[in-house]
Formats: C-alpha cells, structure tokens, sequence
C-alpha cells in the first residue's frame, strides 16, 4: 500500500501511471523572503507531516562540509555517501511495512542521486514536511549541524526518530586521538603505543628513536585514506609532512603486524539491553601493510565472517574489548572497531586500533551493486540476516531528535 505522503519503490513498479509529484511548495521556516526561488522542491503530499505508527523514512546524506576542528577537517566524501544511502533507501522502500520519502518522485535505482535528502537545515524540513517520521542520517556530523542546533527543528524534537549517533558524541570520537587517549585512561583495553606530531614542530626531532615500522594517519581520517606505513625516518618525515599539509596534527602508531579483524558492535535497544557484537570478520589481502578502501577493492574481495568453530579465547577478548569499548562511549547506534594482533602470530594478542563510529553501510539491491556488502553486512550475514534485516535492526536503535541532541561524549580526562 502506497502512503500519500511516502512511497514504496514496491508499489511503484505496479502503479500506472507512476506517482508523479504534486504542485510546487515553498517550506517558509527554511527559507528568506531573498532566496525562496532556491528552495522549491516537489513533493508527494500537500499535508504537513503527521505522527503515524507505520514508519516512512527519509535518508539523509553528506551536503555540508565538515567544518574545521581542533586545526583538523575531516575529508568529506565524494558523492556525500549518496552511494550508501540510496541503497539503505532502496531496500527500506522493498519493505511492505515500511514507507520512505525522497526528494524525487520514484528515483532511478540504477544512479545514487534522488534517494536521500541533504543534510543542510533546509533538506531536513523538507524530508520531514513531505512526511519523515525517522530520520536515517547517514552522513558526518558534528557540533554546529543542523540536527543538532536548528531552530527549525525544535518543534519536531519529540515527534521525529533519529538513526545515528549524537552530533556532539561523533565530533569529539571522530577524533583518534580522543578516543584513543579516552581508552587508555579508562584501562582494561588493548590498544597501540601512539605518537602525536603537530604542525611547527621539527618532523625530524620528533620522530628521533621511534620504532619501525610505524604507520602514520590523520587524527579525523576517512577509511583507510591518508594511512601509509613508513619503514624508515626519511620515509616517515616525507609523508607527515603531506599529512600536516592538510592538517594541524597527525598520528604515528605502532606498527601491528598480525591478523586484521574488525568487529560491528550493536547498542541497547528495547529488546536488548547491552551492547553486543556481531559475527568478527577477517581481513587479508592487504596493500602495503593496509586494508584497501573499500571504494577501491570490494570487501567481499578480502573479508569474510569468523566461524563459531574458529574462535578461540583471543578471539573472545577482543570481541569483549571492543564490547566495553561501545559501552564506555555510550554509543547510541552501530559501531565498527578494527583491532590487528600485536604480532604475527596466532597466539597474539588483538589491539583496538580504529573506531569508527560511521561503519559503511553499502548493500547489494540495486543494479550493479551485488558485490557492495558491507564489512557489517558481512558480519550480519553470518547469523543469517539478508541486507533487509540488518537495515531493519539498526532502525530499531533510533532515537528521538530530542534525546539524540542530549547525548554528550565521555570525557577523556
């Protein structure tokens, strides 16, 4: 069944004619008396959205440009994760109990772009006017975004579901350093020696009696972008120096040489009270030392689950670190933490190295896209979940706008 106000990509197929949109509307709240003719946009449904149990979603993606934080600009993505986003969209849109909204009317499943709403203030409204009731934000945010300091919004802080983290939680563990610092203070984690290097410093002083190899990654870095492991001091000067280019400090870690592991921990919901972990996954066939970004080498190429049969104690206590590690940063969605043995050996032990409080949630559906699982999804297809089911259970995490906006990261200190 179709919604007035939202669509599902199922009914589309079988509608004749297709749904087309309904008359051009101005959103008054977004937009100045100056700049009304840049802000039309076509909607399904002349109403104001309303409260509904059934669910119509709207996915937000990355139109606004992280700012600078600290010296330091977290590398927006190019597309703005659209790519994602139209496939969490699409599948949603598969459900026959779930509606979404887009800001097109029936968007082409074949290109990224017409599935998800942008970011700015402006998107919000007009994914919430056109009937939102849960808000998918899958893009970067921090501090100063809409979600969290509009005005706009207020009125539908109680009203509007949130899947995400809070923007003040994510602008303070987007940076590695924090949360790197925050874990060692707390205890009980396993985690690398680290070093920081920072813009007017002497490269070459700094990094005197450093162990190698070492590897060298921005403080707020995207994926494996930026991350290069040095062998030697004049290798590791010439990097920092392009890293510090770009940005105020950087971080040299330990090297770690063993296996790559990366685990999805999910948070409490109503039907789950603790943080839990899905399935580990390994990873192997790395470039340099490195996991390839998944834009470039499918992780379908060089990951795959952990069977039950193989894991063994060290295995166990990295998946309870990781575990304690979501609890500690009181995390209100999926989370994704990789850890690599400290040595080349299966009797060594895992370290956190990088958590990402974003994990990629790509997904096959749509054309082309059979090969796009996620390192999550490949985790949650281990208990048998399909790309549906694992959208289906994130959603559960959501939260209202006005409890999300609450949210405050642990303090490192």
């Amino acid at each position: 069944m179709v919604s007035a106000r939202c669509f599902s990509a199922a009914a589309f197929r079988w509608m004749r004619p297709p749904l087309r949109a309904c008359a051009t509307r101005t959103i008054p709240s977004a937009c100045s008396r100056n700049s009304q003719a840049n802000c039309r946009s076509r909607f399904y449904s002349t109403l104001p959205n309303q409260n509904y149990e059934r669910p119509c979603i709207a996915v937000l993606y990355q139109a606004l440009d992280p700012p600078v934080i600290g010296g330091v600009r977290k590398p927006k993505k190019p597309g703005g994760y659209q790519d994602s986003g139209a496939d969490i969209a699409y599948c949603l849109s598969n459900c026959t109990d779930i509606d979404v909204v887009s800001p097109v009317p029936a968007p082409d499943p074949s290109r990224d772009a017409g599935w998800c709403f942008p970011d700015t203030e402006q998107g919000i409204l007009q994914a919430i006017y056109e009937g939102a009731t849960y808000l998918w934000a899958n893009t970067i945010l921090f501090a100063s975004h809409p979600l969290q300091v509009s005005r706009a919004l207020e009125k539908y802080q109680n009203s509007i579901q949130v899947v995400g983290q809070g923007p003040l939680v994510v602008e303070e563990y987007d940076d590695k350093q924090y949360v790197n610092d925050l874990l060692r203070h707390l205890g009980g984690f396993t985690v690398p020696k680290a070093w920081y290097l920072h813009n007017g410093q002497d490269i070459f002083t700094e990094i005197r009696g450093l162990p190698y190899p070492i590897v060298a990654k921005p403080i707020r870095g995207r994926g494996s972008q930026g991350v290069k492991v040095c062998y030697n001091p004049d290798e590791l000067a010439v990097h920092s120096r392009e890293l510090l280019a770009a940005s105020s400090s950087i971080i040299l870690e330990e090297f770690l040489k063993g296996e790559e592991i990366t685990i999805t921990v999910m948070p409490p919901t109503q039907r789950v009270s603790k943080y839990w972990s899905l399935p580990l996954v390994t990873r192997f066939n790395h470039r340099e030392g490195i996991a390839p970004y998944n834009g470039v080498v499918a992780v379908t190429a060089n990951s795959r689950a952990i069977l039950d049969s193989e894991l063994d104690e060290i295995y166990l206590q990295a998946k309870e670190e990781c575990e304690k590690a979501a609890e500690a940063l009181g995390v209100t969605a999926p989370i994704r933490i990789d850890a690599r043995r400290v040595e080349d050996s299966s009797d060594s032990k895992f370290a956190l190295f990088d958590v990402n409080v974003k994990p990629n949630m790509t997904g096959p559906g749509r054309p082309g896209r059979d090969d796009q699982a996620s390192l999550t999804l490949l985790a949650a297809s281990a208990l048998g979940w399909d790309y549906q089911g694992l959208l289906r259970h994130i959603l559960s995490t959501s939260r209202s706008l006005r409890d999300l906006r609450a949210l405050t990261p642990r303090g490192a200190n």
